[in-house]
């Protein structure tokens, strides 16, 4: 299994396509085999989604990320766990052992209006 993380330093990013870069995390037997940290290739929208495809990715970790994203992520057959926030270490650590629980983007309401194009509206400058 491989897990993408919207990645803001050392911590997970709160928007999924406006983070500066993304940690992609291969797992296998509750293990974390190998790690990779790749820059944002660019928000376009419908890119990432067949982006990280491509790159083996099956679940998606990060705060939030728009309604028109979360459709592509799962017409992409990609899970997307949403609501996340702290350290990137203990976000895997709470992936591989069960415990990380997904709730509600933290992006505001209205965030996903414009189609992935004007996230001008997400309000999430507090959550770095």
């Amino acid at each position: 299994m491989k897990i993408a993380i919207s990645t803001d330093g050392d911590n997970v990013s709160a928007h999924f396509g406006r983070c500066p870069e993304y940690t992609l995390v291969d797992i296998e037997e509750n293990k974390v085999i190998s790690k990779e940290v790749i820059a944002n290739p660019g928000h376009q929208p419908g890119f990432l989604p067949q982006f990280l495809k491509e790159k083996g990715v099956n679940v998606i970790i990060t705060g939030g990320m728009g309604p028109r994203a979360q459709q592509l992520f799962a017409d992409a057959k990609i899970d997307t766990i949403l609501g996340i926030e702290g350290s990137i270490k203990d976000t895997i650590d709470k992936f591989v052992s069960g415990d990380l629980i997904g709730g509600e983007s933290i992006c505001s309401e209205g965030a996903g209006r414009g189609y992935g194009i004007d996230k001008s509206a997400c309000d999430h400058e507090g959550h770095h």
